[in-house]
């Protein structure tokens, strides 16, 4: 009987040593968690509740409240104008609705260059900048950077062309960095030729001076662009080349002219007074 219950006891104490080894483990397992989990959180920093949209949203879109849900992000990640309040997202409980300007996907946090303001007009009008003008350039494969220029990009505008009084072309750099609006008919980035087509017409934003100025190019010669690069601040002074300066042709120098001295003697015949050539002696 003895001998049963010591192996008893042995076999209890065996079973609570597992079990508090058990525990301990668990026990440490979940400190370690804590602690990860903590330094994950100061390592991300403060969290901030932002709108996201559910799905993705083509430009021109209207965007309602149930387009948009609450996504937690870190504070220090996320770029300026992200909407956190719906009162600002949606003024006036949604009296006057947004629009979207640039292609969202599924899950990205609306910005608000992305979006119209409330009740703002998603047209080409509404999108100029105050004192603009929108101008129209008719361009080809050549003279329109091959498809590759897209509203919001940067363009320099070239002139070829002759005027009154030279026999040669020249072509000269007449605007720099004027903003593009729109390819053809689309005034958004992320449709514009998107099936590969060569744009016939770039849309600018200009001046009322350099409006006229690129009115009286086209009218008087040919345009080209040249597409400017995404961080080019690089100021462009004038430049301008005629034929003879691409194809290195010199203009011959004046032959010089060695001027005949003539002399001569005045003598009387009568009334008349005759000059008679003779040999110069100095």
């Amino acid at each position: 009987m003895r001998m049963v219950f010591g192996l008893v006891l042995i076999v209890g104490l065996a079973l609570a040593g597992a079990a508090v080894w058990m525990v301990q483990g668990y026990v440490s397992h979940a400190q370690v968690e804590v602690a990860r989990e903590k330094a994950a959180r100061l390592k991300l920093g403060e969290l901030v509740d932002v709108f996201v949209v559910k799905k993705a949203m083509a430009y021109g879109a209207p965007i309602t409240k149930d387009d948009v849900a609450l996504a937690t992000f870190p504070l220090n990640s996320l770029p300026p104008g992200t909407f956190v309040d719906a009162a600002i997202l949606f003024p006036g409980d949604y009296l006057e609705p947004r629009y979207v300007l640039r292609q969202l996907e599924q899950n990205e946090p609306l910005l608000g260059v992305k979006v119209t303001e409330p009740g703002a007009d998603i047209s080409l009008t509404a999108r100029l900048t105050k004192g603009k003008r929108a101008f129209a350039i008719k361009v080809d494969v050549a003279s329109g950077v091959s498809g590759f220029v897209k509203p919001g990009d940067n363009v320099d505008v070239y002139w070829t062309g002759s005027t009154s009084g030279m026999n040669n072309e020249f072509t000269q750099l007449i605007e720099t960095t004027i903003k593009v609006v729109a390819v053809d008919q689309a005034a958004d980035g992320d449709r514009a030729n998107v099936s590969g087509t060569i744009a016939r017409t770039v849309t600018v934003e200009a001046t009322p001076q350099q409006v006229a100025r690129l009115a009286q190019a086209t009218a008087t010669g040919k345009l080209a662009l040249s597409l400017v690069g995404t961080n080019d601040d690089t100021i462009v002074e004038s430049v301008e080349v005629d034929s003879a300066t691409l194809l290195g042709i010199q203009a011959a120098a004046p032959v010089a002219v060695e001027e005949v001295r003539q002399c001569s003697i005045k003598t009387r015949r009568g009334a008349d007074v005759v000059d008679i050539p003779i040999p110069c002696t100095n």
